[in-house]
Formats: C-alpha cells, structure tokens, sequence
C-alpha cells in the first residue's frame, strides 16, 4: 500500500506520481476524503470514549460517598455518551474498512526517473544484445538462416518433444505437455539457472497454493482476483509467481538490519488464468495457464536498492547470455509497470519462428508497497528505528518462451536442434534432439 502519511502531507505530488499511471485521480481523492474522515471519528470517538472512563469513575465516587441523586444523573448521562461512544465505534470500523478496501487498490508510486507513458507502446528500450554483435544501444541486425524461421510448435512436433494435443485432452488448451528431451530440457533449465543463483541467492521450496492473506500482501489481490485459480472449499490460490509466497517469507515480522539484504530465489510451477487475453497468442507456448519459473526475490534497505536492483537484472542477462539468446531491454513506462511496481525492467527475446520479441523476464523494484501490506519491518542496527523493507523481484527466467526460441534459433538445416553447452551437464551429455 502507499505510505498514507505520504498522502496527508503531500497530496498534490502523490497525485500527480499516480497520474502518470493513467489511474483516475479521483480515487485517490475518495481515499484522501476516507482518511481524514476516519482520523475525525477516531478522534471524538477516543475523545468520547475519555469522557464515558471519566463519568464511571465518577459514578462510582457518587455512589460510594452515598450520593445516589447525583451518581443517578451521572449514571443516565454516562450511558447516553456510551451509545453514542457505541455508534462512532461501528462508524470508525465501517470507515475504516472502507479505507482499507479502498487502499489495498490504489498502485504504487512509479519511481519520478520510470518513462511517462500509458501504453507498452512508450516503454523505452534501454539496449540490445546479440550472440554476434554484443551490445548495442541501437536495433541490431537480426540475421537468422531460414530454417530457424519455423515456430516452435511445429519443431516440438516433429522432434516428438512438444504435444500440446495431449496437454490440451488433458486439461484444456494452454496447458502444455513436454516429453522426452524436451522435459529434461526444461529441468535442465531450472537446474542450470539455481545454480547460477547458488552464490548469493537462499534456494526455497515454498508451497505452490496460498492462503488470501498471502496474495494480498503483494498486490495480486483483491485487484487481479479474475486472473488466478481459486480453490473456493479451502480458500487456496495457486500463486502466479513465486514472487507470492516469497514475499510473504517475512509477513508480521521485524527483521535485524543486520541481516538485509535477504536474497531467495524459487522454481515453482506458476498458474494464471489469462482472463484477459481470449484468442491472444493461444498457440504454442506464447501464452499460458501453466509454466514454470525460477524467481529472486529480495527485501533490502532503501540504500541497498540501487545494487540489488543492478545485481538482479543482470543475473537474468546472464543466462539469455549464457544461452546464447538474442534479448533487448525495456524499461517500462509509468502506465505499464504492475500495480505494486515503482520501476520494472523487461527482458525480451527475439523469437525467429514468430518474428518477435518474447517477454521472458520481469525485474522490479515494489519500494516499501509490499511490505506495507504484509508488515516486512526491519530494525535499524545503528538508531534502533523500525521501518518497512524494500521488496524486489524478478524472473531469472520463465522457461516457456525461452523453451520456444531456443529450439528456433538452435534448429539446424537438418531439423536437428543443437543443446546449448551450458545445459549439456544437466542432459546427460545429450548435444542435440533429433527426430
């Protein structure tokens, strides 16, 4: 959530932050009016409640001394106050609660350096990297031999690697089944990618259905409640990300400072219903139901942020590397950065069977927004102070696109695919899939 305070003492910056989102300022007004209206009433009704205190004991000093007349008048007095005490009490919990409801959907502050935009259209590429040119700040040629053109479902299919048909009997469209090298491909990329983590980075296994409680924390719900998998008998979701019990990892807690930054990382199966997305990219593996995905995620210090950020996307860069993946950079602009996002890089891969580019990674700095709703406190070493942590996360890497380009831009003339070198450890010795 945003820093409330934030909201009393800089009204017209908070706005003009949100503005940049796209988001209908008039909300923040209503949240604004909410708070203030909130603050009154729990000010006459502690102000009240004050009084009542004072007029029992009062009651009780009448009735002792033997005054009954006078500790009679203040008996009917004190329990005409104690209605009205009742009345503003129900009156601060239903504003509050209002409040609530109305803050846990406002987005987070865009950082003031993001791109002002509204659409993916205004993201801003940063830079560009190829296996043959390196990097660039400008579009590289995109030289691919012709028999790499041919989009991956039909090579899955023809390497007996792929059989959506099957995924889709089984469970419907968009749920993906992979066989044989194809499998070990994919475990042969977590593998790969938890090692290159090792270093740093705490490996946990967390639960993959969560309680409501733990989705709220880091803003997937109750905005994005149409996009997960609900399970209604036990009030369970199946997490989206990994981002979502991990940042949960620390909910009600306060941290050493001592201890931050903490760095996890995750592979998790990852469930999304893609409420929004009917008829978008439903073939192969460009849009799915189920993936899987190896997440960091870290709480820092606010003056940590800059070199885990740093740190963090170029892990990700690393492996496309490592890979061997032609990939650009975007920063994304204020209106299409997440909800709890203050700043997000994407990392895209260039697919020769599709001819596009493939987001196969986000990287974002959530600033304190997450740990608010999921009270992340750390106590400072030095002053002894409690504050909230920064939260980041970022894909290192979602393997279903990366799946996809690879067995593309790795497909030889002969239909063969060559296994990058990298994974070749993790498959046995296996240095390519034929039919």
């Amino acid at each position: 959530m945003i820093d409330i305070r934030a909201l009393r003492e800089n009204f017209e910056e908070t706005v003009g932050l949100l503005s940049r989102r796209g988001l209908d300022t008039t909300l923040i007004k209503d949240l604004y009016d909410l708070d203030a209206h909130l603050r009154s009433a729990v000010a006459e009704r502690d102000q009240l409640r004050g009084e009542v205190n004072e007029l029992s004991r009062q009651v009780g000093e009448a009735f002792k001394a033997g005054d009954r007349e006078v500790g009679e008048e203040l008996r009917i007095r004190s329990k005409r106050l104690g209605e009205r005490l009742d009345l503003l009490t129900s009156e601060a919990a239903e504003l509050e609660a209002q409040r609530r409801e109305l803050w846990l959907v406002i987005p987070n502050l865009p950082d003031p350096e993001a791109p002002i935009g509204l659409t993916e259209e205004e993201n801003v590429v940063r830079r560009y990297w190829t296996p043959s040119q390196g990097e660039s700040s400008s579009l590289p040629v995109l030289s691919f031999p012709e028999y790499t053109r041919k989009p991956h479902w039909e090579i899955g299919k023809e390497l007996d690697i792929l059989d959506l048909e099957r995924g889709a009997k089984l469970s419907g469209s968009m749920f993906p089944m992979y066989k044989g090298l194809g499998s070990r491909m994919l475990r042969a990329l977590t593998s790969f990618a938890l090692d290159q983590h090792s270093d740093a980075f705490l490996e946990i296994h967390p639960p993959t259905f969560v309680k409501t409680e733990t989705m709220i924390s880091t803003g997937h719900l109750p905005k994005f409640g149409e996009e997960a998998y609900h399970i209604e008998k036990d009030d369970l979701w199946a997490i989206p990300t990994a981002e979502v019990p991990l940042t949960s990892m620390a909910r009600d807690e306060i941290i050493d400072g001592v201890e931050l930054p903490i760095r996890m990382t995750a592979s998790t199966p990852c469930f999304r219903r893609e409420a929004g997305s009917a008829g978008r990219d439903t073939r192969g593996l460009l849009r799915l139901h189920e993936f899987d995905k190896v997440e960091l995620m870290v709480y820092a210090k606010p003056e940590q942020v800059q070199d885990v950020f740093s740190d963090m996307l170029s892990r990700a860069e690393g492996i496309l590397r490592s890979l061997g993946l032609t990939y650009r950079v975007l920063d994304l602009c204020t209106g299409d950065i997440g909800q709890s996002s203050r700043r997000t890089f994407d990392l895209e891969v260039y697919s020769p069977g599709v001819d596009r580019w493939l987001e196969a990674s986000s990287v974002s700095w959530c600033g304190d927004y997450q740990a608010r709703r999921a009270n992340i406190r750390y106590r400072d070493e030095i002053s002894g102070e409690i504050h909230s942590v920064h939260t980041l996360n970022g894909s290192a890497l979602a393997w279903a696109r990366i799946f996809a380009v690879l067995i593309e831009v790795n497909r030889q003339e002969d239909g063969s695919v060559l296994i990058p070198k990298v994974l070749q450890p993790y498959m046995g010795g296996a240095q390519n899939i034929q039919r």
